[in-house]
């Protein structure tokens, strides 16, 4: 697979911008990577890097060689899990792109339930807001992408989605906690704290505001769902979050803010458009599935 290595220190000389220093790092002389790299050229027929004055850059024929060279990697990878997958062996890698949300409860879980029944398989768990995601799955950075209210969709192939409603984030004691039906007005004209203008539940909740001629004024805006869920416990002010990642108790309740007031957005399971998936990474999004279709039906059920 000597053709391979050689894709290999590309990519190596592309993310260090310099033939030098990235044959220092290989442990191989300039000359060599140098010498490789202009072969390479040779035989494709087409110049992939752009000489530059303090190191070098790919060119957009460089740019299609290395997603070219990505795209071989997963089919090795998925090839390889296959054959270990006939033998037995039950191997393999999953690199999974998330919404932060997923993050305390549902994707440990997940994780840990897969590898009972394969311990031989090893995740990377790649946190990114709604775009960065997409963006993971087309450089092949991540296998699978579990993420609130995507962007573009260009590259995205929806495996699974599931509706998420917005919940409001509550300490046990403040006045909203127990209403009736809560409503979007009575959140806003609480003080509040939202995620920031990359996240889906706040696209929602500035959609739905802004139809009401209101609009969404935190005290405290962050990009960390964590600091909202222990925050509300700091100071008598309303959060927001989608369900899946929060669980009741310690303190806080989650209350989903009426749908006439904001309407659910869609938690989407996918992978980049056209990729044959490799068989680990294939069966455990099988089963991120079948656990969110379940937990649709236990809340379609509680609802009723």
């Amino acid at each position: 697979m000597r053709h391979l290595e050689t894709f290999r220190l590309i990519a190596a000389v592309a993310r260090a911008g310099s033939i030098r220093k990235a044959a220092e790092d290989a442990n191989i002389t300039a000359s060599a990577l140098n010498r490789r790299i202009a072969r390479f050229e040779d035989e494709f027929g087409a110049p992939i890097f752009e000489r530059l004055s303090r190191g070098v850059r790919l060119n957009p024929a460089g740019e299609l060689v290395l997603q070219h060279f990505r795209a071989q990697q997963s089919d090795l990878q998925r090839l390889q899990s296959q054959v270990a997958d006939l033998s037995g062996i039950r191997r393999g890698h999953v690199a999974i792109a998330c919404s932060q949300a997923l993050l305390p409860y549902f994707l440990p879980r997940q994780i840990a339930l897969y590898r009972r029944a394969h311990p031989g398989v090893t995740f990377s768990v790649n946190v990114r807001d709604r775009e960065q995601a997409e963006q993971d799955l087309a450089g092949f950075a991540s296998d699978l992408a579990l993420v609130f209210e995507p962007v573009h969709l260009v590259d995205f192939e929806v495996l699974h989605a599931v509706p998420q409603p917005v919940c409001a984030v509550l300490a046990e004691g403040h006045p909203l906690a127990h209403k009736a039906e809560l409503r979007l007005r009575d959140c806003l004209d609480q003080p509040h704290t939202a995620p920031s203008l990359q996240y889906g539940v706040r696209a929602l909740l500035d959609a739905a505001a802004k139809r009401t001629g209101r609009r969404v004024a935190p005290v405290l805006e962050t990009e960390s769902f964590e600091l909202i869920r222990h925050y509300v416990l700091h100071e008598a002010l309303v959060g927001f979050q989608i369900g899946i990642g929060l669980e009741p108790g310690h303190g806080i309740v989650a209350r989903p803010i009426a749908t006439r007031d904001v309407p659910p957005g869609h938690l989407l399971l996918g992978q980049m458009k056209g990729r044959a998936l490799p068989v680990a990474s294939a069966r455990f999004a099988q089963q991120i599935a079948t656990s969110l279709e379940a937990g649709q039906a236990a809340a379609a059920a509680q609802a009723s």
